[in-house]
């Protein structure tokens, strides 16, 4: 259960793998970490040393193109998709010196990256901040991706595949026995009227987000936390062309859509489920943007919103303790980018359960 990219796009690859799959969401497909990502697939700002989650990602960056072609056709819809690279600039020679002994250390997982003088970051990106630039990095591999189109398209898909979609089905609660796993979901009758109603499953997947352990589960241990970590971004409707890459100083990232939206990201807010907007946060963003790209400083921002990032004490994917629940969740920030590789390991692992 679970509307979002994780979930949708799991749904899909089970409904190829030819099992009859239902997905049931708590309010509208893709509206909550889904909607509010910026939809960066970048390896290249993400990792720095050996790791599962590492190989992961690597590994899902690679499914991308076909993924996002692939549900292309499926759809005949057309996905904001670009391979554009990122760009990492330094304004001091600390700075500088950290990038560089980041990228040596990412050179051994396969992660290329080349250094851009100063003076070509001038023609080449001519409205980035020059004045007192050390150096930049350009990662030639990392891309962006529009995940509102990606969801829009992954439940055409998932109609066309015959997967059962239920939105405002929010479920209750999970029951796990030997051979199968039972929902209770709560749901509104054409009366309007609330039950909750139970329906039996082979197999259950919990991909509910920042929300997945808040959701009681019977028959096996509790499965592991999740916190939602809160996110501002701020975003500039701007000529095409303004950001013709990513670009990162810090912790500050700037990425544009074909769209012509300019986003701005993002911070990191440990405050529960409050989902009110901190003017002075995205305050902040916006001065850390145009610090980057200087006529920002000029400019107001046309969007500010937030959403919730799935936060556990690492990705939790695969079985739990029964072949009948399966988790994918705890994805942090990176539930965009990991998306087909998740959705490609969750439909090899369940399609090994017999059918009735």
């Amino acid at each position: 259960m679970g509307g979002g990219l994780i979930g949708l796009a799991s749904a899909w690859r089970l409904a190829q793998a030819g099992l009859r799959v239902a997905v049931y969401e708590r309010g509208g497909f893709g509206g909550e970490a889904s909607w509010a990502g910026a939809g960066m697939l970048a390896p290249g700002g993400e990792i720095e040393e050996p790791s599962d989650f590492a190989s992961l990602a690597l590994a899902s960056r690679a499914l991308y193109r076909a993924f996002v072609r692939e549900l292309e056709a499926a759809t005949r819809t057309e996905i904001d998709y670009q391979e554009c690279g990122a760009l990492d600039l330094a304004y001091s020679d600390d700075e500088w010196r950290a990038l560089q002994h980041r990228a040596e250390r990412q050179r051994a997982l396969g992660i290329a990256s080349k250094a851009v003088d100063p003076k070509q970051v001038a023609i080449f990106w001519p409205r980035v901040r020059t004045e007192n630039l050390a150096g930049a990095l350009f990662y030639p591999d990392d891309a962006i991706v529009n995940p509102r189109e990606l969801c829009r398209s992954l439940v055409l898909a998932c109609t066309k595949a015959a997967v059962e979609l239920f939105s405002v089905s929010a479920v209750e609660q999970i029951h796990v026995s030997p051979n199968e796993a039972t929902l209770y979901v709560k749901t509104i009758t054409r009366k309007n009227r609330k039950v909750i109603i139970g329906r039996r499953f082979r197999a259950a997947v919990l991909a509910a987000g920042a929300w997945s352990s808040s959701i009681p589960v019977s028959g096996v241990p509790a499965p592991p936390a999740v916190e939602p970590v809160k996110g501002h971004l701020v975003g500039y409707q701007q000529p095409d062309q303004t950001c013709n890459t990513i670009l990162r100083h810090g912790h500050t990232y700037l990425l544009q859509r074909a769209n012509g939206l300019l986003i701005a990201g993002a911070s990191v807010e440990h405050a529960g489920w409050d989902r009110s907007l901190d003017p002075a946060i995205a305050a902040r963003l916006a001065s850390e943007a145009s610090f980057v790209l200087p006529h920002l400083a000029e400019t107001t921002p046309s969007e500010i919103w937030i959403g919730f990032r799935p936060s556990s004490d690492h990705l939790q994917l695969g079985p739990w303790h029964s072949s009948a629940l399966h988790l994918a969740y705890g994805h942090f920030r990176n539930g965009i980018l990991l998306a087909p590789k998740t959705a490609a390991d969750l439909a090899s692992s369940l399609s090994r359960i017999s059918r009735p």
